[in-house]
């Protein structure tokens, strides 16, 4: 696929999928914390801006990275953006993207499109940038994924998945199996963790 065409089938896929809510692993992280001012997130694969809009709306700073630079241009172009001055932006791969620490790194459905190749390095650059009391909240892809296969995509067991949380204080971890249609119109089957996990 070329470079326009790619770009092309996630500017459709984000007008597909306009107006969903948060992810329920980013509101059980943010539930998390204490109210307070300075607390700073980064969403990793960020999209047209889900998470990123509830992180602001909650009073966060968020470094909101993704690879498209349609979804950055969707998340900026959000009328209902709450506090934008809090909000930088980054278009860049997950192998090649670096980030300050932070009190959460969030990777709503993103960090499997991360190559198996770079995936441990990426992992290792997320828990190393958490600050202490700081949470990872997002979905690893399990083995009976229907995406097992296709290049560039990550997938790991349960035992995997509880391996790469050693050390961390797991707060949710959800293994879920269900078929349903993308928002293509395809059947899928999904198998996912669901995770938020606290460094101590």
């Amino acid at each position: 696929m070329t470079e326009s065409g790619r770009e092309s089938d996630w500017r459709d896929y984000y007008e597909r999928t306009a107006g969903r809510p948060p992810r329920r692993t980013l509101l059980k992280a943010l539930a998390g914390f204490a109210p307070g001012p300075g607390r700073a997130a980064v969403d990793l694969g960020c999209g047209d801006g889900r998470d990123t809009v509830e992180l602001l709306r909650q009073g966060w700073s968020v470094l909101a990275i993704d690879a498209e630079p349609a979804a950055i241009a969707r998340l900026l172009a959000r009328p209902e953006l709450p506090n934008a001055a809090a909000l930088t932006t980054q278009v860049q791969r997950f192998e090649n993207a670096t980030w300050p620490p932070a009190d959460l790194v969030n990777a709503s459905f993103a960090l499997p499109l991360c190559a198996p190749e770079h995936f441990a390095a990426l992992w290792a650059r997320v828990i190393a940038s958490l600050k202490s009391g700081g949470r990872f909240s997002g979905q690893l892809f399990g083995e009976r994924d229907t995406s097992r296969g296709d290049p560039g995509v990550t997938h790991c067991d349960r035992a995997a998945a509880m391996s790469l949380l050693t050390g961390l204080v797991v707060e949710m971890f959800d293994e879920e199996e269900t078929d349903t249609v993308t928002p293509y119109g395809k059947a899928k089957h999904w198998h996912l963790f669901h995770i938020v996990a606290r460094k101590g």
